[in-house]
């Protein structure tokens, strides 16, 4: 072989046996050293670029994934380490001790390359995945964070096997008696995982989501959903994490249902001074009348409720007597009417225009209904557009809204 003829031609030019060895062996390492950094450079250099070349051209997207996670770049490093652990032997042949301790060295350092080259693919993964429409409903970013853990907890293993010269076998089977330990150091972990399995089975909860937790300060867009957390960006900017157990643990309010629907609920209720209530007058119900939104309800009521109390005999001397409409119905009439006529309520969706329960503030009339616009701040001022519209036209009904005494009434009253 090479390096004993080496050795030989070393003792003919009168070096010691001892001397000739080293020297041979000294010369074979440069020599292993020398065809490392050229495997180095032709899996780098052309290699990789080539497959760069053509993964660059290609109409796919998985494989640009590849590209920008840099799993070709770290696989290139198997090379070198390759050619040191091959011929290792043959370059120190008869030096069994520093046989073992390379070969040992480069075996770790290429199990640190495949875990590295692994974590590679896995964000590939989870980067090709997010192209998916899926990945909005289910996201799977914490699966992916546990099969890391696996990868790198069989790394530790199969280094620690390595540095003890034990097999992996034997470690493993001494974590048994660790399980305690590890259940506990793994805790959020082991939950987050299970919490993730369900959130992601039940479609609760995914990156765009808008939800709202107040025990944890959490109100906005979902940003991430991770092993063990999930964060929140508040509508203020700021950034709140939430262990994701507790999203299963506890309540939360999640407004996708809203956003995946036809129309977004406006729910507010206006006081009405109950003293202001009465029956209408023919004079009102002239008014009344000219008001276009329910100049037609205004007839067709009328003549209603002529016939019923003519049918039933009603003496008219009294408004108590009968049916009679009043400026509380009438306006409610007018406010049902004037969303219907709205152009950004559907109409497909629940509408109600209703009394609640007369209170110490006055006589709810609530508005129920959908605004077709989601967008939070159109939706403010559409809202704010119907309100200003309601309160401004409520004395045309001879009503007023109930408010508590401002200083300004004090200030007349005592004048």
């Amino acid at each position: 072989m090479m390096l004993e003829l080496l050795q030989n031609w070393l003792l003919s030019y009168g070096l010691n046996e001892s001397l000739a060895f080293y020297a041979a062996r000294s010369a074979a390492v440069v020599a292993l050293l020398i065809l490392s950094a050229i495997a180095n450079f032709v899996a780098k250099r052309y290699i990789v670029s080539a497959l760069t070349y053509v993964i660059s051209r290609s109409k796919t997207q998985w494989d640009d994934a590849v590209l920008r996670q840099k799993t070709l770049s770290r696989l290139a490093h198997l090379a070198p380490a390759l050619v040191i652990y091959v011929l290792t032997p043959i370059a120190l042949a008869g030096l069994d001790a520093a046989i073992t301790f390379t070969k040992s060295a480069t075996l770790i350092y290429m199990i640190i390359i495949l875990m590295l080259v692994l974590d590679s693919l896995l964000n590939t993964v989870e980067d090709v995945y997010q192209s998916f429409r899926a990945s909005k409903e289910i996201p799977i970013k914490g699966f992916i964070q546990i099969l890391k853990l696996v990868v790198y907890f069989l790394t530790a293993i199969f280094v620690t096997s390595i540095l003890l010269n034990k097999t992996p076998v034997y470690l493993l089977s001494g974590i048994g008696a660790l399980t305690a330990v590890l259940m506990l150091v793994f805790r959020d972990a082991i939950l987050g995982f299970v919490a993730g399995i369900q959130l992601a089975a039940n479609k609760m909860v995914a990156v765009g989501d808008w939800i709202e937790m107040p025990d944890y300060g959490a109100d906005g867009d979902v940003l991430e959903v991770t092993l063990t957390t999930v964060k929140v960006q508040n509508w203020d900017k700021t950034i709140t994490t939430i262990p994701t157990y507790a999203l299963i643990s506890e309540s939360f309010k999640n407004w996708r249902g809203m956003d995946e629907s036809g129309g977004r609920r406006i729910k507010r209720a206006v006081s009405i001074d109950m003293s202001s209530i009465r029956f209408c007058d023919e004079e009102m119900l002239e008014r009344f009348g000219k008001i276009q939104y329910i100049s037609a309800y205004i007839q067709k009521k009328k003549d209603e409720l002529e016939a019923f109390n003519q049918s039933a005999n009603v003496d008219n001397a009294s408004l108590a007597n009968g049916r009679r409409m009043t400026n509380i119905g009438t306006f409610r009439a007018y406010v049902e009417a004037y969303l219907r006529n709205h152009p950004m309520i559907n109409r497909d969706m629940t509408f109600l225009v209703r009394q609640l329960e007369p209170t110490q503030t006055g006589l709810p009339i609530e508005i129920y209904v959908f605004c077709k616009d989601k967008v939070w701040a159109n939706y403010e001022a559409i809202q704010a557009d119907i309100f200003d519209h309601i309160l401004a036209v409520l004395p045309e009904f001879d009503l007023r809204v109930y408010q508590y005494p401002t200083g300004a009434d004090l200030r007349v009253l005592s004048a």
